[in-house]
């Protein structure tokens, strides 16, 4: 059946006249012998790849001629829905007449924008975007199959949203330098989570190792322990006034950084802290406190969190304070 006989406003709309097309009339469909193989004086290669997913699985057929590494010869096996099938055969073209090495770099996106009518329009909707990973997914697997290797070894970087191809270091890099804080930015901007969604949060078509949002919450608690430590580089201009302070008014005034300064750091992590005591000890002023929720069983909690609110106190209050935590 042809899209343009399909009815105008139905889900067949977010698919292009060439994904129809495949879908009804794939090219490639078939299978190559070791017979055919050996009379092209070519290597014969059979992958199979699966999505656990949505249970769609493909077989891809490779004849690699044996002096030159060239894939003269390619056909494919598609068990799934249409796309699955539409983009096997895209893939599969692809192939054709590259080397190994060169079609190991056919990616995902490769796929898709091959199977668009027009540059900027999207082949397919997003929920199927995951059929033309599959299609990636099984020329690693032959290309490992005839080099005789494990096929993460292709992978040089962490690829966070297997969709659009967006790795880890892209993510957090984009996310410091515009100073991102929503799920909607990160996304605007990347293009991650833009498409089947499942990169960015768990519940999603297929699980993740790592989703977005554990990436933006990392961001975000490093972007402000950043700023404490700028904070922590200047002294305040009205510290000299805490030596003349009484213990009332210096436990209000350290009470008053600490919860426009601190406290909101640490309730990102589910923590939070509460000033017991001030002492005087020399020329030094000794602050108490205890960790409260998630802080109180934290690590860092004499470490890098103790030193960032030491700091800011420092900074804010006197340049005299030291922060010793209680149990």
């Amino acid at each position: 059946m042809a899209k343009n006989d399909l009815v105008t406003g139905s889900i067949w709309d977010e698919y292009s006249n060439v994904v129809v097309n495949r879908m009804n009339n794939p090219i490639y469909q078939g299978e190559i012998t070791e017979e055919e193989a050996e009379a092209k004086n070519a290597k014969l290669i059979v992958a199979d790849f699966g999505a656990e997913s949505c249970g769609d699985a493909v077989r891809l057929y490779w004849a690699v001629e044996k002096d030159t590494d060239k894939i003269i010869d390619s056909k494919f096996k598609s068990f799934g829905c249409g796309t699955a099938i539409a983009s096997s055969d895209v893939m599969t073209e692809l192939c054709m007449g590259k080397t190994v090495d060169e079609a190991v770099k056919i990616t995902n996106i490769d796929v898709e924008k091959a199977m668009r009518d027009t540059p900027d329009t999207p082949a397919v909707p997003p929920q199927k975007m995951h059929c033309s990973v599959m299609a990636y997914d099984v020329i690693k697997k032959a290309a490992a199959i005839h080099k005789g290797v494990d096929m993460d070894s292709f992978e040089t970087e962490i690829i966070v949203c297997e969709c659009a191809r967006v790795t880890l270091d892209t993510l957090k890099e984009v996310i410091k330098l515009n100073k991102l804080t929503t799920l909607e930015q990160v996304t605007d901007y990347t293009k991650a989570g833009a498409f089947c969604k499942s990169c960015i949060e768990p519940g999603g078509h297929e699980a993740k190792d790592i989703y977005l949002v554990d990436i933006l919450e990392d961001a975000l608690k490093e972007q402000e322990l950043e700023k404490l430590q700028e904070a922590s580089d200047t002294v305040s201009s009205g510290a000299n006034d805490f030596a003349k302070m009484t213990i009332v008014q210096r436990i209000k005034a350290v009470d008053s950084v600490v919860e426009s300064d601190i406290r909101p750091m640490l309730k990102m992590d589910g923590g939070d802290m509460e000033v017991v005591d001030i002492k005087e000890n020399g020329e030094f002023y000794d602050i108490y406190i205890k960790y409260l929720g998630a802080c109180s069983t934290c690590s860092t909690g004499s470490t890098g969190t103790l030193f960032a609110i030491e700091s800011v106190l420092k900074q804010k209050v006197d340049e005299n304070i030291r922060v010793l935590p209680i149990g």
